[in-house]
């Protein structure tokens, strides 16, 4: 993480300048076991860095071309107290993440923000991986939605190539979810990584792709009878009946069409028509903000309209 907020632009480190890191991170990190009273943060490695770890690479004899200290810390100084983004890396609170079997990061209002986006994916991203190397005979699952933001960076592609390729060693999944394949296939980094170990595929309705899915069917490895059977989504749907499917693909050698139909409580609850969802709000403020209520109430009433 300190490299992606160090680098910019993609430009790599060297591997001089990734070893004062590490060391400077190891010393630190000591300094944490020996002096109790340090409170482990950002502002506190910071401080770290630019006397006691500076006086190292002196000893050392670390050339400034080797790794340019006074820049480190020059880039890095918005995120040290005082900063624009001081607040970001220095929280006082302490969450246990670790153990908590649900999480969801809401991450739309920063999505475009050249700065927050690439260090809060880089956390999240951390964060599993070290859900998943000590979580010991627990399945976890990393699902990331709409990935092609993420993985336009370099630096989050590679996350992402990487926990493909280890995370079923350490009794974990990685799902991305997208509405255009091409967003996973834009990515050289990931691309090759993501088909190749994702042995569950699985397609909505592709009617809007059909002029083109012969690209999409030589991407995904689809045989002949897995593309007549993504087509024929939806195609002869029973009006009476609320429900769409889907279809399945394990590892090219299973494959089906399955229709998806819930109860009138769980579509109104999920679903993302704009009426529906008006309608369903509109009936919880009457209800006090009970939206349970407003979704029993309604739920009865389409039942007893039918």
């Amino acid at each position: 993480m300190l490299l992606t907020l160090w680098k910019k632009d993609n430009e790599p480190a060297t591997r001089a300048e990734e070893v004062a890191l590490s060391n400077a991170v190891s010393l630190y990190i000591g300094k944490l076991k020996e002096e109790s009273d340090i409170v482990p943060c950002f502002n506190t490695f910071y401080e770290f860095v630019g006397t006691e770890y500076r006086k190292v690479l002196e000893e050392k004899k670390v050339r400034e071309k080797d790794f340019d200290i006074d820049g480190f810390l020059n880039v890095l100084e918005p995120y040290y107290k005082g900063g624009e983004y001081d607040y970001l890396l220095n929280s006082d609170k302490e969450l246990d993440l670790l153990h908590k079997r649900f999480i969801v990061f809401e991450i739309d209002q920063i999505k475009e923000h050249a700065i927050l986006f690439p260090v809060t994916t880089i956390i999240i991203m951390e964060l599993f991986i070290n859900k998943m190397r000590r979580l010991k005979g627990i399945r976890k699952m990393i699902v990331i939605e709409e990935a092609w933001k993420a993985i336009a960076s370099a630096n989050m592609a590679s996350y992402i190539k990487y926990l493909y390729k280890t995370v079923r060693k350490f009794f974990g999944e990685a799902v991305v979810v997208t509405q255009e394949v091409e967003d996973i296939i834009s990515s050289a980094i990931v691309k090759d990584s993501i088909i190749n170990n994702s042995d569950c595929k699985i397609l909505l309705d592709q009617r809007k792709f059909v002029n083109k899915f012969e690209q999409i069917q030589s991407l995904l490895g689809l045989t002949e009878k897995e593309k007549s059977q993504i087509l024929s989504i939806n195609q002869s749907n029973d009006p009476s009946r609320l429900y769409k499917e889907v279809w399945i693909g394990l590892g090219g050698t299973q494959s089906a069409v399955y229709a998806t139909e819930v109860s009138t409580q769980e579509y109104l609850a999920y679903t993302t028509e704009e009426s529906e969802k008006l309608e369903v709000r509109a009936l919880a403020e009457k209800l006090g903000g009970d939206m349970e209520a407003a979704i029993r109430q309604l739920a009865e009433d389409k039942q007893e309209n039918k």
